[in-house]
Parts: C-alpha cells; sequence; structure tokens
C-alpha cells in the first residue's frame, strides 16, 4: 500500500539527514535554536521554516511566495553562490554544505526561499524528490572540474527528465579562475543543446566571490534573473 505523501517525505528526508551526519547535525541545529517542540521533527523542518517566514509577514501583506531549487555537485559553490544573492556582505570561507541549507530574500514583492541540498553522492539520489515544490531549479557547476562534467551532465540531465517544464538556470560558477571553461564550452559539455526548446532555460557565468560583485559575472545578475522569472503571471 502506498504511503500518505507527507510520511513518504518524511521517510525520505529522515534518509537522506541519515545518510549525511552533516545534514544531520545541521538539522539537529535548525529545530534546538528554533525552537521546533519536540526535536524529532526531522522530516519537517523545511515546512517549519516555511511556516515561521509566513507568520512573521505584515498582517494583510500580499507577498508572492516561490521556492528555488539549488543544486549542484559538491564543491560546486552553491553555498557561495546563495550567500551572495542573499548577503551582499564580503565573507574569507564559505563552508560547504554538507547536508540542506535554506535561505530567504524578499524583493519587489516576492518571497523566494532558496533550498539547497548538498551534492555528494550519497544525497544526489534525494535530488528529485524535492522538485516538485520548485518554481525554478538552479543547477551551479564547476567550471574548472573538468573531470567531473559529465557526472554533472548526467546528474542535471536525470532532473530534467523528471521534470520536463521546470525552468533551468545553469551557473557557469568559479568564471574567476583562469583555466575555467567559457560558457560555450559548458553548454557543450552538459549538452544543453539537447534539451526541449519548451524549457526556459538560462546559462550565466558567475563568480560568487566578494571581488566579483560589480563584474560581469557577478551572482547579483542571477538575483535579478531569478525575480523576473519568479514574478511571470
Amino acid at each position: 500500500m502506498a504511503l500518505p505523501g507527507a510520511l513518504r517525505d518524511l521517510m525520505l528526508a529522515l534518509g537522506a539527514a541519515v545518510a549525511a551526519v552533516g545534514s544531520l547535525l545541521f538539522i539537529a541545529w535548525k529545530i534546538y535554536f528554533r525552537g521546533t517542540g519536540t526535536g524529532t521533527d526531522w522530516g519537517g523542518w523545511w515546512e517549519q521554516e516555511l511556516r515561521e517566514l509566513r507568520d512573521r509577514a505584515p498582517p494583510g501583506d500580499a507577498l508572492d511566495w516561490r521556492q528555488v531549487l539549488v543544486l549542484g555537485l559538491d564543491g560546486a559553490g552553491k553555498s557561495s553562490v546563495l550567500h551572495y544573492i542573499c548577503s551582499q556582505t564580503a565573507r574569507d570561507h564559505i563552508a560547504p554544505t554538507y547536508g540542506f541549507n535554506s535561505a530567504q530574500l524578499s524583493v519587489e514583492g516576492l518571497e523566494m526561499d532558496l533550498l539547497e541540498v548538498g551534492g555528494s553522492q550519497n544525497l544526489r539520489a534525494y535530488w528529485p524528490h524535492y522538485l516538485s515544490q520548485a518554481h525554478v531549479l538552479v543547477f551551479v557547476v564547476d567550471s574548472v572540474d573538468r573531470s567531473r562534467l559529465l557526472t554533472a551532465r548526467q546528474e542535471l540531465h536525470t532532473l530534467l527528465a523528471a521534470e520536463p517544464q521546470l525552468p533551468l538556470v545553469v551557473l557557469a560558477n568559479k568564471q574567476d579562475k583562469s583555466d575555467a571553461l567559457s560558457t560555450a564550452e559548458l553548454r557543450e559539455e552538459l549538452a544543453l543543446h539537447m534539451l526541449s526548446k519548451q524549457r526556459e532555460l538560462f546559462l550565466l557565468p558567475t563568480s560568487a566571490t566578494w571581488a566579483s560583485l560589480s563584474t560581469a559575472t557577478s551572482v547579483l545578475h542571477v538575483k535579478n534573473l531569478l525575480v523576473t522569472l519568479l514574478s511571470q503571471p
């Protein structure tokens, strides 16, 4: 007999947490410091975050809520992208995400909930379970890591096969490195030309660093694109 949706989601999220100690510690930290009650509701931590944000919204506030799913192989720079999209403050080091990471951003009457799921091999199997709630998929690629481009391509195309209509934003990250592949090269390596013409697809060069915020590869361009995409009726 099929499990109810809520229970199935709970079990999937619990499995992901157990698969990576880092994710378990992160969720425990969120629950403890957010005071979510018993401290055992591992699967509902993300939903609890959204509820708290909505509860804090002023009465009568007509914010539009949208969810952005941020994925990519480990080491691609997802955490740095999220940091500089949401907070333009200098950071010498941004710790990688070993489980889950979330951020919220309010822009022009739009509330964006950004969920990052770690890219280690033991967490990638859980990526598809987060697609159904997303309005946009952001896929971050390390433009320098040539040895894993085939893996990134396979993971991306597997995701897209499950959600043929989901808008896609691919970030060719680490363009500040001298040996970074260009966006044209990455388009070929990731076989983006093979995707359906019906899908909204964007490929942006990015450098998720403080020094790059005022350059052509600034992640602020990603922020502007997401606002435009998510503001569409």
